[in-house]
C-alpha cells in the first residue's frame, strides 16, 4: 500500500470513531418557559444528564469492586447465610475484565480475597462460603480496607466501588456520621464511591447514608433479608451501566436572574455561578439538578437569556473529557393562557418532589428532638401539598408521594414502630434526592 494511502485510511478510520463516538444527553429545561409580564417571579431550570446506552455486555467499562462483608455476631443465622448468597451471585454477574476484592469485618478486618480479576470463581466461591459470624463491628476500618484493594488496580476508565453491608451500629474505631461522611468525601475525592446496604433494623442509617452520599454512591435498607440478593442485583447492575464518571456541572447566571436554591443535589452557589459534580452517570438512566431563580420583572413581547451551563466528564467508551454546553431563555407575555400552556410539567413534578422530600426530612430531624406533634403535623402538610400539586400536574408519581406521606405521619408518633420507618424514611428521601435506581 502507497503511503499516501496509508495515511489516508488512518486519517477515515479516525474521523470514523470520532463521528459515532456516544456522548451522554444534555437536557435544560425550565419549569415556565413564559412568565407573565411585569412580575417578580420564580422558576426551576433542570439539568437533566442522560447516560447513552450500552448495545452489550461488551462495550462496559471494567469493574473495580470490593464486596465489604460485616460478619459480626447479630449476622449470624439467615443474615450471613443470604448475604453470602448475594455475594456469589454478585460475582457471578461479573467476568476476566473485572476485578473483586472480599473484605469482612468484625473486631478486626480480613481480607478474603485480594483485589484479584474474576477468572478463578471456584476459589472466590471457596472464600465466601467460609465466611463465619463472630465479634463486634469495625465498619470504619472495613470500608478503608475495601478501598485499599480497590485501590491496588485503580484506573480511571475503571468503575471503581467499595460495596458495604452491615446489620449493626459501628463501635470499634470511628462510629460517627461525621467521621464517615469524611472518610467518603476522601474516597470520592480520589475516584472511589461507596454503596451501602443497611440490613434489619440495628443498624445506623445517619451513618450509613451519609458515607453513600458523601461518596457519591447508592443506599439501601433491607428490612426482609430475602430481598438482600434482589438489592445486590440491582448495584450490580449499576455497576456494569456505566458511561460517564467524574462529572462536573456549571452554572452561569446571567443579569436578571438571581440564583436562590439547589434541589436534588449538593451545589455550590458562589455569586452567580452554581458548581457541582455526579460521580457516575449509567446507561439509560438520567440524573438531575434542580436550580430555582428568582427572574425580575420584564415587559411582554421581552426575552431573556438566563443561564449557561457547561458540563466536563469522562466517557467511559472512549476514555476521552467530553464537554457538553447550553444556553437558556425565558420569554415575557401578558396572556395566562400561554403561560399555562408552556408549563413543562415533568419539571414541575421533579420540584415537588424534591420540595416534598426536603419537608420529610425536617419531620426526621423533629422528631428526633422530640417534637412529634410538630412531626405529624408538618407530614400532614406535606400530604395535603402533595395531593394538590398531583391533581394540578395530573401525576401518578405525586400520588403514590402522598400517599406514602399520609404513612409516614401515622407512623411517626408509634414508638414501637418508629425505628423501622425512620429507615425506611431516610432510604426513600436519599432515593429521591439522589435520582437513584432502585
Amino acid at each position: 500500500m502507497k503511503r499516501k494511502q496509508f495515511f489516508t485510511m488512518v486519517f477515515l478510520i479516525i474521523c470514523s470513531t470520532a463521528v459515532f463516538a456516544r456522548t451522554i444527553d444534555l437536557s435544560v429545561t425550565l419549569s415556565n418557559p413564559y412568565l407573565l409580564a411585569d412580575q417578580r417571579q420564580s422558576v426551576f431550570l433542570k439539568v437533566g444528564l442522560t447516560g447513552f446506552k450500552l448495545q452489550g455486555g461488551t462495550d462496559r467499562a471494567a469493574a473495580n469492586v470490593s464486596i465489604v462483608l460485616d460478619r459480626s455476631g447479630s449476622m449470624d443465622g439467615e443474615k450471613l447465610a443470604r448475604a453470602k448468597e448475594a455475594a456469589l451471585m454478585a460475582v457471578d454477574m461479573l467476568d476476566s475484565r473485572d476485578i473483586v476484592s472480599i473484605v469482612t469485618y468484625s473486631d478486626t478486618v480480613s481480607v478474603l480475597v485480594p483485589a484479584t480479576r474474576v477468572s478463578e470463581r471456584r476459589f472466590i466461591h471457596r472464600r465466601i462460603k467460609s465466611i463465619f459470624a463472630d465479634g463486634s463491628t469495625a465498619l470504619f476500618a472495613g470500608v478503608s480496607k475495601g478501598a485499599d484493594e480497590v485501590s491496588k488496580f485503580f484506573e480511571r476508565s475503571k468503575v471503581n466501588r467499595v460495596i458495604l453491608l452491615s446489620d449493626g451500629l459501628a463501635n470499634i474505631g470511628p462510629d460517627s456520621p461525621w467521621a464517615l461522611g469524611n472518610l467518603g468525601e476522601s474516597l470520592k475525592r480520589s475516584g472511589i464511591s461507596v454503596t451501602t446496604i443497611g440490613l434489619g433494623l440495628g443498624y445506623n442509617e445517619d451513618l450509613m447514608v451519609m458515607l453513600a452520599q458523601r461518596s457519591d454512591g447508592n443506599h439501601a435498607f433491607v428490612e426482609n433479608y430475602q430481598d438482600l440478593t434482589r438489592i445486590f442485583q440491582y448495584e450490580f447492575n449499576d455497576i456494569l451501566s456505566v458511561v460517564a464518571q467524574d462529572v462536573d456541572i456549571e452554572i452561569t447566571c446571567f443579569e436578571g436572574a438571581i440564583p436562590i436554591r439547589i434541589l436534588g443535589r449538593d451545589a455550590e452557589i458562589i455569586g452567580n455561578k452554581i458548581y457541582t459534580s455526579i460521580g457516575q452517570l449509567y446507561s439509560n438512566q438520567e440524573k438531575y439538578l434542580l436550580l430555582e431563580l428568582d427572574i425580575p420583572p420584564n415587559r411582554a413581547g421581552s426575552e431573556i437569556r438566563i443561564a449557561s451551563v457547561a458540563v466536563n466528564y469522562d466517557n467511559m467508551e472512549t476514555n476521552r473529557k467530553d464537554h457538553l454546553s447550553t444556553v437558556t431563555s425565558i420569554a415575557f407575555t401578558q396572556s395566562k393562557n400561554t403561560v399555562e400552556k408552556a408549563k413543562d410539567r415533568d419539571t414541575l413534578v421533579e420540584a415537588v418532589k424534591q420540595i416534598a422530600t426536603e419537608t420529610t426530612e425536617q419531620a426526621i430531624q423533629l422528631r428526633d428532638e422530640g417534637r412529634i406533634d410538630e412531626a405529624k403535623e408538618l407530614l400532614q402538610t406535606n400530604t395535603l401539598f402533595l395531593d394538590k400539586e398531583a391533581e394540578e400536574l395530573e401525576s401518578e408519581d405525586l400520588r403514590g408521594m402522598s400517599r406514602s406521606s399520609g404513612l409516614d405521619a401515622e407512623s411517626i408518633d408509634d414508638d414501637a414502630g418508629w425505628n423501622a420507618a425512620r429507615k425506611r424514611m431516610k432510604a426513600e428521601s436519599y432515593e429521591t434526592q439522589n435520582q437513584q435506581s432502585y
